[in-house]
């Protein structure tokens, strides 16, 4: 007789108070003259929240997308700058060193879809954006923070993918060369090398526009998710071609965002069904169904602890301490 699995843990904590769903979170080291953990969050109302760890409570409100939904938020490896992306059609850089809480730069976008940017940005000062094209099937490639224009990625000729739904910048440690990994709504993955301005492989993973995807550049695989009920796992072969490995049938349909964990263990998804999914990340075995929220979940990010969060349209953001690292 099988041993009756433990049911799943409710979370180590639960932030309130932002007033509108949730639909971006990142974790970051923390700030100057604050020193712990933080955790940011972008709402349905077009505001960001910095959250303080240790205090469990907002410790600062960034309100620079005119009410618009904040879809993406990614901080910065050098210094203290943070990069917001809202539904007006502009990408904020904010500067929070010192207490500061300004808008630096903005990026403005034309693209009015669901896209989330990507960003490649090592040590140096300069870094690589990419962002939604003027085109309806474009990728624009910045050289940041001059906001010179790299390139533009349009489909090879005959291909008709549609709309860019997520991107995803890497660069392999052994070259210098960096991608681009592009899901699409026809439910496509393109992998792009920028330096050639070409497609190198594209594969169709989804029969319904892909919604979320990440990749794992030391195993050379990745994962994707769509509006149906499977995820699709693939692989980058030394000849820069991409190959579905498998798909994983999932109890309901719609995933809106994925994470695979800082230490490539575990894979975390945003589920419509107001569910949290983690597998393990090597082996894709189901590890536990978060069941915490009453609405969508829109996204889930990793701290470098292991930490777990995520985000939903009931206002809330669930924090869980899951698999610690060991």
């Amino acid at each position: 007789m099988a041993t009756p699995s433990l049911p799943p843990p409710d979370p180590q904590f639960v932030l309130r108070g932002t007033q509108s769903a949730i639909h971006a979170l990142h974790f970051c080291r923390g700030i100057p003259a604050q020193g712990h953990p933080l955790l940011l969050s972008g709402s349905m109302g077009g505001l960001v929240h910095i959250w303080s760890l240790q205090t469990r409570r907002a410790v600062a409100t960034l309100d620079g997308h005119r009410g618009q939904c904040v879809t993406w938020l990614q901080m910065l490896p050098h210094g203290h700058q943070l990069l917001s992306q809202g539904r007006d059609l502009r990408l904020c850089l904010w500067e929070l060193a010192e207490g500061r809480r300004t808008v630096t730069d903005s990026v403005p976008l034309t693209n009015v879809g669901f896209c989330r940017s990507a960003v490649l940005a090592g040590a140096l000062p300069h870094w690589m954006l990419a962002v939604p094209g003027r085109g309806t099937e474009e990728v624009e490639i910045l050289e940041m923070p001059s906001k010179m224009s790299v390139c533009t990625l349009k489909p090879e000729a005959g291909a008709k993918p549609g709309m860019p739904m997520c991107l995803k910048l890497w660069q392999a440690d052994s070259s210098s060369r960096p991608c681009l990994l592009a899901g699409y709504e026809d439910g496509s993955v393109a992998l792009w090398d920028i330096s050639e301005r070409k497609v190198c492989s594209r594969m169709t993973c989804h029969p319904e526009p892909v919604m979320a995807l990440d990749f794992d550049s030391q195993k050379a695989r990745g994962v994707s998710g769509s509006a149906e009920k499977a995820l699709a796992v693939w692989s980058l072969d030394e000849q820069q071609a991409l190959k579905v490995c498998r798909t994983y049938e999932l109890t309901n349909p719609g995933i809106a965002d994925i994470a695979i964990r800082p230490d490539r263990k575990l894979l975390a998804t945003a589920g419509w069904d107001h569910r949290v999914r983690l597998f393990h990340w090597r082996t894709m075995k189901p590890l536990a169904v978060l069941d915490f929220h009453t609405a969508a979940i829109h996204c889930v990010a990793f701290a470098g602890d292991g930490l777990l969060a995520a985000g939903s349209g009931d206002q809330r953001i669930s924090v869980w301490s899951l698999y610690r690292h060991t």
